[in-house]
Protein backbone atom coordinates (compact mmCIF):
# COMPACT_ATOMS: atom_id res chain seq x y z
CA UNK A 1 0.00 0.00 0.00
CA UNK A 2 1.34 3.70 -0.82
CA UNK A 3 0.19 6.79 0.44
CA UNK A 4 1.59 10.32 0.49
CA UNK A 5 1.60 13.33 1.70
CA UNK A 6 2.91 17.18 1.19
CA UNK A 7 5.74 18.25 3.18
CA UNK A 8 7.09 21.62 3.93
CA UNK A 9 10.12 21.71 5.39
CA UNK A 10 12.76 24.42 5.63
CA UNK A 11 16.62 22.63 6.30
CA UNK A 12 19.10 24.20 8.26
CA UNK A 13 23.18 23.86 8.29
CA UNK A 14 24.61 24.65 11.81
CA UNK A 15 27.80 23.66 13.19
CA UNK A 16 28.32 20.96 15.81
CA UNK A 17 28.66 23.40 18.55
CA UNK A 18 25.39 25.16 17.80
CA UNK A 19 22.78 25.85 20.53
CA UNK A 20 19.20 25.76 19.64
CA UNK A 21 17.40 29.24 20.27
CA UNK A 22 14.37 28.82 23.18
CA UNK A 23 10.91 27.81 20.96
CA UNK A 24 8.43 28.72 23.48
CA UNK A 25 7.14 31.96 22.05
CA UNK A 26 6.22 29.99 18.26
CA UNK A 27 3.26 28.10 20.62
CA UNK A 28 -0.19 29.95 21.02
CA UNK A 29 -1.45 30.68 24.63
CA UNK A 30 -2.70 26.55 26.03
CA UNK A 31 -0.29 25.07 23.64
CA UNK A 32 3.23 23.62 24.64
CA UNK A 33 6.40 22.16 23.10
CA UNK A 34 6.93 18.03 23.78
CA UNK A 35 10.54 16.73 23.24
CA UNK A 36 11.78 13.45 22.49
CA UNK A 37 15.17 11.62 21.17
CA UNK A 38 15.22 8.97 18.43
CA UNK A 39 18.01 7.43 16.87
CA UNK A 40 16.72 6.86 12.86
CA UNK A 41 18.45 5.27 10.42
CA UNK A 42 18.62 5.05 6.16
CA UNK A 43 19.74 3.31 4.17
CA UNK A 44 19.61 5.28 0.43
CA UNK A 45 19.23 3.90 -2.56
CA UNK A 46 19.81 5.35 -6.16
CA UNK A 47 21.12 4.47 -9.76
CA UNK A 48 25.37 4.15 -10.37
CA UNK A 49 25.12 7.44 -12.18
CA UNK A 50 23.01 8.90 -9.25
CA UNK A 51 20.11 9.82 -11.55
CA UNK A 52 17.59 10.34 -9.04
CA UNK A 53 19.93 12.41 -6.93
CA UNK A 54 20.67 14.65 -10.16
CA UNK A 55 16.60 15.40 -9.83
CA UNK A 56 16.80 16.10 -6.13
CA UNK A 57 14.35 12.88 -5.65
CA UNK A 58 15.43 10.79 -2.89
CA UNK A 59 14.52 7.39 -1.65
CA UNK A 60 15.24 5.45 1.42
CA UNK A 61 14.36 2.43 3.70
CA UNK A 62 14.04 4.60 6.95
CA UNK A 63 13.69 2.48 10.31
CA UNK A 64 12.63 5.20 13.24
CA UNK A 65 10.84 3.39 16.07
CA UNK A 66 7.14 2.58 14.80
CA UNK A 67 7.76 4.68 11.80
CA UNK A 68 9.38 1.72 9.55
CA UNK A 69 9.24 2.18 5.92
CA UNK A 70 10.30 3.27 2.40
CA UNK A 71 9.77 6.79 1.29
CA UNK A 72 10.45 8.19 -1.95
CA UNK A 73 10.08 12.68 -1.76
CA UNK A 74 9.36 14.39 -4.61
CA UNK A 75 10.14 17.99 -4.87
CA UNK A 76 7.61 20.31 -6.61
CA UNK A 77 6.60 23.67 -6.73
CA UNK A 78 7.30 24.59 -2.69
CA UNK A 79 6.83 21.70 -1.45
CA UNK A 80 7.73 17.99 -1.52
CA UNK A 81 5.59 15.18 -1.51
CA UNK A 82 6.63 12.12 0.76
CA UNK A 83 5.38 9.03 -0.64
CA UNK A 84 5.66 5.97 1.55
CA UNK A 85 4.71 2.16 1.84
CA UNK A 86 5.69 0.18 4.61
CA UNK A 87 8.25 -2.15 4.81
CA UNK A 88 10.23 -4.39 7.47
CA UNK A 89 13.25 -4.24 5.74
CA UNK A 90 15.23 -1.90 3.13
CA UNK A 91 16.97 -5.33 1.15
CA UNK A 92 14.97 -4.58 -2.19
CA UNK A 93 13.15 -1.31 -3.21
CA UNK A 94 9.01 -2.08 -3.15
CA UNK A 95 8.22 -2.35 -6.83
CA UNK A 96 5.17 0.21 -6.81
CA UNK A 97 8.04 2.60 -5.70
CA UNK A 98 10.82 1.36 -8.11
CA UNK A 99 8.22 2.25 -10.71
CA UNK A 100 7.66 5.52 -10.13
CA UNK A 101 11.02 5.95 -10.68
CA UNK A 102 11.54 4.11 -13.55
CA UNK A 103 11.54 7.37 -16.12
CA UNK A 104 13.81 9.39 -13.89
CA UNK A 105 15.96 6.29 -13.14
CA UNK A 106 16.73 6.00 -16.83
CA UNK A 107 15.76 2.30 -16.91
CA UNK A 108 18.85 1.43 -14.63
CA UNK A 109 18.76 -0.64 -11.68
CA UNK A 110 18.55 0.85 -8.30
CA UNK A 111 21.66 -0.06 -5.59
CA UNK A 112 21.70 0.99 -1.73
CA UNK A 113 24.35 4.76 -1.84
CA UNK A 114 24.26 5.07 2.00
CA UNK A 115 23.66 4.31 5.16
CA UNK A 116 23.22 7.32 7.43
CA UNK A 117 22.07 7.33 10.97
CA UNK A 118 20.93 10.09 13.41
CA UNK A 119 21.09 11.00 17.00
CA UNK A 120 17.85 13.07 17.08
CA UNK A 121 16.56 15.72 19.64
CA UNK A 122 13.15 16.35 18.12
CA UNK A 123 10.48 19.50 19.34
CA UNK A 124 7.04 18.94 18.43
CA UNK A 125 5.33 22.70 18.68
CA UNK A 126 1.50 21.87 19.80
CA UNK A 127 -1.34 23.84 19.72
CA UNK A 128 -4.07 23.56 22.75
CA UNK A 129 -5.68 21.08 21.23
CA UNK A 130 -3.19 19.00 20.81
CA UNK A 131 -2.60 19.34 17.15
CA UNK A 132 0.73 20.03 15.58
CA UNK A 133 2.12 23.15 14.37
CA UNK A 134 5.35 22.02 13.37
CA UNK A 135 8.36 19.99 14.43
CA UNK A 136 12.25 21.26 14.64
CA UNK A 137 14.08 18.10 14.88
CA UNK A 138 18.26 18.69 15.81
CA UNK A 139 20.26 16.06 14.19
CA UNK A 140 23.57 14.73 14.71
CA UNK A 141 24.53 12.92 11.18
CA UNK A 142 26.59 9.82 10.78
CA UNK A 143 26.63 8.41 6.93
CA UNK A 144 28.69 5.96 5.49
CA UNK A 145 29.33 5.76 1.72
CA UNK A 146 28.28 1.97 0.45
CA UNK A 147 31.29 0.26 -0.60
CA UNK A 148 33.45 2.96 0.54
CA UNK A 149 34.90 2.68 3.98
CA UNK A 150 36.59 5.65 3.76
CA UNK A 151 34.10 7.52 2.69
CA UNK A 152 32.44 8.41 6.33
CA UNK A 153 31.01 11.71 7.41
CA UNK A 154 29.36 13.87 10.31
CA UNK A 155 27.38 16.93 10.29
CA UNK A 156 24.39 18.70 12.28
CA UNK A 157 21.52 19.95 10.28
CA UNK A 158 18.54 21.51 11.72
CA UNK A 159 14.64 20.45 10.33
CA UNK A 160 11.49 22.22 10.24
CA UNK A 161 8.47 20.78 9.38
CA UNK A 162 5.02 22.29 8.98
CA UNK A 163 2.07 20.63 10.41
CA UNK A 164 -0.94 19.80 8.03
CA UNK A 165 -2.72 23.24 7.74
CA UNK A 166 -0.55 25.34 9.40
CA UNK A 167 0.28 28.67 7.53
CA UNK A 168 3.71 29.45 6.54
CA UNK A 169 4.04 32.39 8.75
CA UNK A 170 4.46 30.04 11.53
CA UNK A 171 8.28 29.05 9.12
CA UNK A 172 8.91 32.25 8.81
CA UNK A 173 9.21 32.98 12.72
CA UNK A 174 10.97 29.64 13.22
CA UNK A 175 13.30 30.66 10.72
CA UNK A 176 14.11 34.33 12.07
CA UNK A 177 14.76 32.65 15.20
CA UNK A 178 17.19 30.26 13.98
CA UNK A 179 18.81 32.61 11.74
CA UNK A 180 19.40 34.61 14.70
CA UNK A 181 21.17 31.92 16.50
CA UNK A 182 23.44 31.31 13.69
CA UNK A 183 21.37 28.68 11.84
CA UNK A 184 21.97 28.83 7.88
CA UNK A 185 19.35 27.70 4.84
CA UNK A 186 20.99 24.74 3.74
CA UNK A 187 23.10 24.30 0.65
CA UNK A 188 22.37 20.63 0.18
CA UNK A 189 20.07 19.35 -2.27
CA UNK A 190 19.44 15.95 0.02
CA UNK A 191 21.00 14.19 3.00
CA UNK A 192 22.25 11.70 0.39
CA UNK A 193 24.09 14.63 -1.64
CA UNK A 194 25.77 15.81 1.08
CA UNK A 195 26.79 12.55 2.39
CA UNK A 196 28.13 11.76 -1.33
CA UNK A 197 30.24 14.57 -1.72
CA UNK A 198 32.53 13.66 1.49
CA UNK A 199 33.47 17.44 1.41
CA UNK A 200 30.38 18.81 1.98
CA UNK A 201 30.04 21.28 -1.10
CA UNK A 202 26.12 21.37 -2.48
CA UNK A 203 25.53 19.63 -5.53
CA UNK A 204 25.24 21.91 -8.56
CA UNK A 205 26.21 25.39 -6.24
CA UNK A 206 26.49 28.06 -8.98
CA UNK A 207 29.77 30.33 -8.70
CA UNK A 208 29.10 31.88 -11.79
CA UNK A 209 27.49 35.53 -12.36
CA UNK A 210 23.75 37.04 -10.65
CA UNK A 211 22.39 36.46 -14.87
CA UNK A 212 23.77 32.95 -14.89
CA UNK A 213 22.22 32.05 -11.42
CA UNK A 214 18.76 33.68 -12.11
CA UNK A 215 18.56 31.51 -15.57
CA UNK A 216 19.94 27.95 -13.73
CA UNK A 217 17.56 28.43 -10.68
CA UNK A 218 15.03 28.91 -13.06
CA UNK A 219 15.62 26.55 -15.62
CA UNK A 220 16.15 24.00 -12.33
CA UNK A 221 12.57 24.98 -11.32
CA UNK A 222 11.10 23.86 -14.55
CA UNK A 223 12.99 20.82 -14.84
CA UNK A 224 11.71 19.90 -11.42
CA UNK A 225 7.91 20.34 -12.81
CA UNK A 226 8.63 17.94 -15.75
CA UNK A 227 10.03 15.35 -12.89
CA UNK A 228 7.89 15.35 -10.61
CA UNK A 229 4.92 14.95 -13.34
CA UNK A 230 6.11 12.10 -14.40
CA UNK A 231 6.25 10.53 -10.98
CA UNK A 232 2.31 11.56 -10.93
CA UNK A 233 1.79 10.71 -14.10
CA UNK A 234 2.97 6.79 -12.92
CA UNK A 235 0.95 7.48 -10.01
CA UNK A 236 -2.23 7.56 -11.61
CA UNK A 237 -2.76 11.21 -11.14
CA UNK A 238 -3.55 14.41 -13.87
CA UNK A 239 -0.71 16.49 -13.46
CA UNK A 240 -0.21 16.95 -17.37
CA UNK A 241 -1.10 21.07 -17.07
CA UNK A 242 1.53 21.91 -14.65
CA UNK A 243 4.09 19.64 -16.94
CA UNK A 244 3.21 21.39 -19.54
CA UNK A 245 3.57 24.78 -18.37
CA UNK A 246 7.10 23.77 -16.85
CA UNK A 247 7.76 23.20 -20.33
CA UNK A 248 6.64 26.29 -21.96
CA UNK A 249 8.36 28.21 -19.44
CA UNK A 250 12.00 25.94 -20.35
CA UNK A 251 11.16 26.40 -24.01
CA UNK A 252 10.69 30.08 -23.62
CA UNK A 253 14.10 30.40 -22.16
CA UNK A 254 16.08 28.80 -24.65
CA UNK A 255 14.43 30.65 -27.50
CA UNK A 256 14.77 34.31 -25.47
CA UNK A 257 17.94 33.85 -24.08
CA UNK A 258 18.79 31.90 -27.19
CA UNK A 259 22.65 33.45 -27.77
CA UNK A 260 23.62 32.76 -24.50
CA UNK A 261 23.27 29.12 -25.19
CA UNK A 262 25.28 26.40 -27.72
CA UNK A 263 22.44 27.04 -30.63
CA UNK A 264 22.49 23.17 -32.15
CA UNK A 265 21.82 21.71 -28.37
CA UNK A 266 19.12 24.14 -27.48
CA UNK A 267 17.56 23.85 -30.61
CA UNK A 268 17.47 19.85 -30.38
CA UNK A 269 16.36 20.14 -26.73
CA UNK A 270 13.73 22.37 -27.89
CA UNK A 271 12.32 19.87 -30.31
CA UNK A 272 11.95 17.07 -27.97
CA UNK A 273 10.60 19.20 -25.59
CA UNK A 274 7.86 20.37 -28.21
CA UNK A 275 7.33 16.63 -28.93
CA UNK A 276 6.77 15.60 -25.39
CA UNK A 277 4.29 18.91 -24.72
CA UNK A 278 2.39 17.62 -28.03
CA UNK A 279 1.45 14.39 -26.50
CA UNK A 280 0.50 15.59 -23.31
CA UNK A 281 -1.41 18.22 -24.69
CA UNK A 282 -3.57 15.40 -26.48
CA UNK A 283 -4.62 14.15 -23.57
CA UNK A 284 -4.77 17.67 -21.98
CA UNK A 285 -7.52 19.22 -24.44
CA UNK A 286 -9.88 16.69 -24.16
CA UNK A 287 -10.27 16.91 -20.57
CA UNK A 288 -10.58 20.52 -20.97
CA UNK A 289 -12.61 20.34 -23.79
CA UNK A 290 -14.93 17.56 -22.22
CA UNK A 291 -15.62 19.85 -18.81
CA UNK A 292 -16.14 23.19 -21.40
CA UNK A 293 -18.54 21.39 -23.46
CA UNK A 294 -20.66 19.48 -20.13
CA UNK A 295 -21.12 23.36 -18.75
CA UNK A 296 -22.00 24.53 -22.09
CA UNK A 297 -24.79 21.99 -22.78
CA UNK A 298 -25.93 22.72 -19.13
CA UNK A 299 -26.70 26.40 -20.30
CA UNK A 300 -28.64 25.45 -22.97
CA UNK A 301 -32.19 25.81 -22.94
CA UNK A 302 -33.56 21.76 -22.44
CA UNK A 303 -35.75 22.60 -25.99
CA UNK A 304 -32.99 23.00 -27.86
CA UNK A 305 -31.15 20.47 -26.82
CA UNK A 306 -31.81 17.35 -29.35
CA UNK A 307 -30.72 13.88 -28.72
CA UNK A 308 -27.80 12.84 -26.85
CA UNK A 309 -25.25 15.75 -26.89
CA UNK A 310 -23.84 15.25 -23.08
CA UNK A 311 -23.15 11.66 -23.97
CA UNK A 312 -22.11 12.05 -27.38
CA UNK A 313 -19.49 14.88 -25.94
CA UNK A 314 -18.69 12.37 -22.91
CA UNK A 315 -17.93 9.30 -24.40
CA UNK A 316 -16.16 10.33 -27.79
CA UNK A 317 -13.70 12.57 -25.77
CA UNK A 318 -13.40 10.77 -22.86
CA UNK A 319 -12.26 7.47 -25.63
CA UNK A 320 -10.04 10.32 -27.12
CA UNK A 321 -8.59 11.24 -24.00
CA UNK A 322 -7.97 7.28 -22.78
CA UNK A 323 -6.13 7.02 -26.05
CA UNK A 324 -3.86 10.11 -26.29
CA UNK A 325 -3.30 8.98 -22.70
CA UNK A 326 -2.14 5.32 -23.91
CA UNK A 327 0.02 7.15 -25.89
CA UNK A 328 1.72 9.46 -23.30
CA UNK A 329 2.28 6.45 -21.14
CA UNK A 330 4.09 4.47 -24.04
CA UNK A 331 6.19 7.73 -24.37
CA UNK A 332 7.41 7.69 -20.53
CA UNK A 333 9.21 4.16 -21.52
CA UNK A 334 10.43 5.07 -24.92
CA UNK A 335 14.58 5.75 -25.44
CA UNK A 336 13.32 9.29 -26.96
CA UNK A 337 11.76 10.24 -23.53
CA UNK A 338 14.69 8.97 -21.42
CA UNK A 339 16.93 10.65 -23.70
CA UNK A 340 15.00 13.82 -22.91
CA UNK A 341 15.16 13.09 -18.81
CA UNK A 342 18.68 12.67 -18.98
CA UNK A 343 19.26 16.25 -21.21
CA UNK A 344 17.12 18.33 -18.96
CA UNK A 345 18.60 16.51 -15.87
CA UNK A 346 22.53 18.28 -17.13
CA UNK A 347 20.80 21.25 -18.00
CA UNK A 348 20.02 21.73 -14.58
CA UNK A 349 23.35 22.59 -13.20
CA UNK A 350 25.49 22.81 -16.15
CA UNK A 351 23.44 24.19 -19.15
CA UNK A 352 25.51 24.68 -22.58
CA UNK A 353 26.77 27.97 -22.43
CA UNK A 354 28.25 29.74 -25.42
CA UNK A 355 28.20 33.56 -24.31
CA UNK A 356 28.55 35.53 -21.01
CA UNK A 357 25.30 34.96 -19.11
CA UNK A 358 25.65 38.73 -17.81
CA UNK A 359 22.93 41.03 -16.73
CA UNK A 360 22.79 43.09 -19.67
CA UNK A 361 22.34 40.38 -22.00
CA UNK A 362 19.28 38.97 -19.73
CA UNK A 363 18.07 42.57 -19.61
CA UNK A 364 18.34 43.00 -23.23
CA UNK A 365 16.90 39.61 -24.47
CA UNK A 366 13.77 40.36 -21.56
CA UNK A 367 12.85 43.88 -23.38
CA UNK A 368 13.50 42.22 -26.42
CA UNK A 369 11.06 39.56 -25.99
CA UNK A 370 9.00 42.76 -24.36
CA UNK A 371 8.68 45.08 -27.86
CA UNK A 372 8.11 41.54 -29.97
CA UNK A 373 5.33 40.19 -27.97
CA UNK A 374 3.81 44.20 -28.27
CA UNK A 375 4.62 44.39 -31.92
CA UNK A 376 2.63 41.03 -32.32
CA UNK A 377 -0.36 42.23 -29.91
CA UNK A 378 -1.05 45.46 -32.64
CA UNK A 379 -0.47 43.62 -35.95
CA UNK A 380 -3.59 41.44 -34.73
CA UNK A 381 -6.18 44.49 -35.07
CA UNK A 382 -5.82 44.30 -38.51
CA UNK A 383 -5.01 40.60 -39.38
CA UNK A 384 -8.01 38.57 -39.61
CA UNK A 385 -6.25 35.42 -39.57
CA UNK A 386 -6.48 33.25 -36.59
CA UNK A 387 -2.86 32.18 -36.37
CA UNK A 388 -2.09 35.84 -36.11
CA UNK A 389 -3.13 35.98 -32.52
CA UNK A 390 -1.80 32.85 -31.43
CA UNK A 391 1.80 33.90 -32.34
CA UNK A 392 1.19 37.11 -30.27
CA UNK A 393 -0.45 34.89 -27.65
CA UNK A 394 2.91 32.77 -27.54
CA UNK A 395 4.95 35.63 -28.26
CA UNK A 396 3.19 37.25 -25.03
CA UNK A 397 4.07 34.07 -22.75
CA UNK A 398 7.52 34.35 -23.78
CA UNK A 399 7.82 37.65 -22.80
CA UNK A 400 5.97 36.85 -19.01
CA UNK A 401 8.13 34.18 -18.92
CA UNK A 402 11.42 35.86 -19.22
CA UNK A 403 10.11 38.69 -17.09
CA UNK A 404 9.71 35.84 -14.41
CA UNK A 405 13.17 34.69 -15.18
CA UNK A 406 14.70 38.37 -14.85
CA UNK A 407 13.28 39.29 -11.81
CA UNK A 408 16.49 39.51 -9.50
CA UNK A 409 17.95 41.05 -12.45
CA UNK A 410 14.94 43.84 -13.00
CA UNK A 411 14.03 43.77 -9.87
CA UNK A 412 10.87 42.22 -8.24
CA UNK A 413 8.39 44.86 -8.44
CA UNK A 414 9.32 45.85 -12.24
CA UNK A 415 9.43 41.94 -13.03
CA UNK A 416 6.58 41.37 -11.32
CA UNK A 417 4.36 44.31 -13.22
CA UNK A 418 5.46 43.26 -16.69
CA UNK A 419 4.63 39.67 -16.04
CA UNK A 420 1.31 40.64 -14.97
CA UNK A 421 1.05 42.83 -18.43
CA UNK A 422 1.19 40.00 -20.42
CA UNK A 423 -0.25 37.46 -18.73
CA UNK A 424 -3.61 39.66 -19.13
CA UNK A 425 -2.68 39.77 -23.07
CA UNK A 426 -1.93 35.74 -22.90
CA UNK A 427 -4.71 34.99 -20.87
CA UNK A 428 -7.23 36.93 -23.62
CA UNK A 429 -5.43 35.42 -26.45
CA UNK A 430 -5.83 31.72 -24.89
CA UNK A 431 -9.79 32.35 -24.77
CA UNK A 432 -9.40 33.16 -28.42
CA UNK A 433 -7.46 30.22 -29.15
CA UNK A 434 -9.53 28.06 -26.73
CA UNK A 435 -12.73 28.74 -28.43
CA UNK A 436 -11.36 28.59 -32.21
CA UNK A 437 -10.35 24.90 -31.05
CA UNK A 438 -13.02 23.87 -29.61
CA UNK A 439 -15.43 25.24 -32.57
CA UNK A 440 -13.13 23.11 -34.35
CA UNK A 441 -14.17 19.77 -32.33
CA UNK A 442 -17.98 21.04 -31.74
CA UNK A 443 -18.00 20.73 -35.64
CA UNK A 444 -16.54 17.49 -36.25
CA UNK A 445 -18.72 16.21 -33.48
CA UNK A 446 -21.94 17.68 -35.21
CA UNK A 447 -21.01 15.93 -38.58
CA UNK A 448 -20.75 12.43 -36.90
CA UNK A 449 -24.08 13.24 -34.30
CA UNK A 450 -25.76 14.18 -37.83
CA UNK A 451 -24.51 10.99 -39.55
CA UNK A 452 -25.88 8.41 -36.54
CA UNK A 453 -29.42 7.46 -36.39
CA UNK A 454 -31.32 8.77 -33.23
CA UNK A 455 -29.03 11.75 -32.98
CA UNK A 456 -29.25 15.36 -34.27
CA UNK A 457 -26.56 17.75 -34.75
CA UNK A 458 -28.66 21.13 -33.83
CA UNK A 459 -27.48 21.73 -30.49
CA UNK A 460 -23.74 20.88 -31.89
CA UNK A 461 -24.25 24.17 -34.54
CA UNK A 462 -25.84 26.71 -31.59
CA UNK A 463 -22.32 25.45 -29.42
CA UNK A 464 -20.53 25.99 -32.61
CA UNK A 465 -22.09 29.39 -32.77
CA UNK A 466 -21.63 30.56 -29.57
CA UNK A 467 -17.71 29.57 -29.59
CA UNK A 468 -17.52 31.78 -32.54
CA UNK A 469 -18.91 34.42 -30.77
CA UNK A 470 -16.35 33.94 -28.18
CA UNK A 471 -13.67 34.03 -30.27
CA UNK A 472 -14.70 37.57 -31.56
CA UNK A 473 -15.39 39.18 -28.25
CA UNK A 474 -11.62 37.91 -27.28
CA UNK A 475 -10.65 39.21 -30.57
CA UNK A 476 -12.16 42.48 -29.60
CA UNK A 477 -10.71 42.86 -26.26
CA UNK A 478 -7.56 42.26 -27.28
CA UNK A 479 -7.52 44.75 -30.25
CA UNK A 480 -8.51 47.10 -27.02
CA UNK A 481 -5.25 46.27 -25.23
CA UNK A 482 -3.16 46.42 -28.28
CA UNK A 483 -4.39 50.36 -28.58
Amino acid sequence: MVSSQHDRANPYDVGLDFSLPDLGGMVPAGGRIETGDANPTRLYYDTADRDLLRHHITLAHHTDGTDTGWRLMVPADKARTDIRTPAATGDAVPEELATLVTGIALGEPLRQMAAVSTTRRAHRLLDRDEHLLAEVTDDVVHATVAGDAALVSEWREVDVDLGDGVGRSLLTKIDKRLTRAGASPSMHASTLGRALTGDHTPDGADSGSPAREAITRYLDAQVQAIVAGDVWLRRGLDPIHSTRVGIRRFRSTLRVFKTLFDAETAAHLDAELSWYAGVLGEVRDRHVQRARFTGAVADLPSELVMGPVAARIENDLLAEQYRYLGHAMDALDSDRYRDLIATVGRWRTTPPWAAPATESAVTKATRKAGRKANKRLTATVSDPDDAALHRARKAAKRARYAAELAAPILGKKKAKKESKKYKKIQTILGEHQDSVVAAQTLRALGARAGNTPGENGFAFGLLYGLELQAAQRARADAARLAR
